[in-house]
């Protein structure tokens, strides 16, 4: 949730965020009453409760043919502190959840609009350039004998699809080799649950705008995660952290299955594995000091670069407009790969910086140098991702129908160089 303290100091910056993204701006001002509102209640309550305490006294202290009639103004002041006690409930009630249907505040420089709005970065590699008339990777799967979709859509129905042979094993190459960057750069691997409790799934954002997404299991009260990024955040829920000294941050690199219910996307990339039920993402969530969520950004941002460079792909980075961003994130950079058949950039990964709105949600706390504790930042990006297969194939199709593999891959896929048609 957004800082109850900036709600009330500077609801003007709140406002601004809410404009920027296209969101309703009045939700701020009944925030701000609903906070006066509990804020009051509690005032009201500890005050009833405070001359109870000290009416509790006299009674005790009183004569025995006093007490009787001492006793029963301490039943009515019970009775309104019982009452008060339920007021400040409601009203902490109503304000939970006023403020948490606000997003995120968007950090400064962010650009307003929504999702035609970014902002270019910069754009990295050469243009894949072809003599011959290159096929799309849907082509080239089936014609390589990697990829199956009319097995998958047997099986599952639309949008699911079997990764067979090279193709499997040069998913699990890509994986590997993100986790073996990962390990370099100091994250510890985790391979996560894909189904978690209603209360991380909400703490997370992901239950706002985007519950559509969302798989439920109603019978079981669970949710399947669209990203390691849930269960990941939720590993340190209720926790206070200890930072080390030198570098105040923990880090982890989350693999596992993912599922997304793809709403609303009805007739959008139905052809091929470019936006699917259910795929397999290794992602990057770091637990920082609030002070170093901008130098670890642009810190995930690089490894998610290093990735893309060494893979051979055209890509660009790219600022997401405020109204594209999703509930959490403060900030957020789409890392886009050239798609040659499609003509376009197409994202294959991002990087959000989320400040403390999760921690806030899922208290997650560290101690400060006073000893009092207050909220970390958290940060995600994924540094793998089925997707990217897209990308690959495509990028590096030879006129034969034969696909050249990245040098990089090829120590985990037995030194195989090319993946040739069956």
């Amino acid at each position: 949730m957004i800082d109850p303290q900036l709600l009330r100091d500077d609801p003007d910056v709140i406002k601004a965020s809410q404009a920027a993204r296209g969101a309703s701006v009045d939700v701020v001002d009944e925030a701000v009453a609903a906070d006066a509102a509990r804020r009051s209640a509690i005032s009201s309550f500890e005050a009833l409760r405070a001359e109870q305490n000290a009416f509790g006294k006299t009674v005790a202290k009183a004569p025995k043919d006093e007490k009787a009639a001492l006793v029963q103004q301490a039943q009515a002041l019970a009775a309104g502190v019982k009452e008060a006690q339920a007021a400040v409930t409601a009203a902490e009630e109503t304000f939970n959840r006023v403020v948490r249907s606000i997003p995120n505040v968007v950090l400064p420089g962010v650009p307003a609009g929504g999702e035609d709005d970014f902002v270019t970065i910069k754009t990295v590699g050469t243009k894949p350039e072809f003599d011959f008339e290159p096929k799309d990777h849907a082509d080239l799967g089936e014609l390589l004998d990697i990829i199956d979709i009319p097995r998958g859509v047997k099986v599952s129905g639309s949008r699911f699809y079997f990764l067979k042979g090279l193709g499997a094993r040069l998913e699990i190459a890509l994986m590997s080799l993100g986790l073996d960057r990962a390990i370099q750069h100091g994250f510890t691997p985790l391979i996560t649950p894909t189904l978690v409790r209603p209360e991380t799934m909400a703490g997370t954002g992901f239950l706002g705008e985007h519950a559509a997404e969302v798989y439920r299991l109603e019978a079981d009260d669970l949710y399947l995660t669209g990203t390691s990024e849930v269960a990941l955040a939720g590993y340190h829920a209720d926790e206070i952290l200890a930072f080390g000294a030198e570098d105040p941050a923990l880090r982890y690199a989350g693999w596992s299955t993912c599922y997304r219910r793809e709403a609303g996307s009805a007739g959008k990339d139905n052809r091929g594995i470019l936006r699917v039920h259910q795929f397999n993402k290794l992602e990057m969530f770091s637990y920082v000091h609030p002070d170093e969520a901008d130098a670890e950004h642009a810190k995930l941002m690089a490894y998610q670069e290093s990735m893309l460079q060494d893979l051979g792909l055209h890509y660009r980075v790219i600022e997401t407009a405020a109204g594209d961003l999703g509930t959490s994130a403060a900030r957020k950079y789409d890392l886009e790969a050239w798609v040659p058949t499609q003509g376009t950039f197409r994202e294959l990964t991002s990087t959000s910086n989320c400040t403390t709105f999760q921690a806030r949600r899922l208290d997650i706390r560290y101690r400060t140098e006073s000893g009092k504790t207050a909220p970390v930042a958290t940060l995600n990006g994924t540094l793998a991702t089925t997707r990217w297969l897209v990308a690959i194939l495509e990028t590096h199709q030879q006129a034969d129908g034969t696909v050249v593999i990245p040098e990089v891959l090829r120590p985990y896929l037995g030194g195989v160089e090319v993946i040739e048609p069956r």
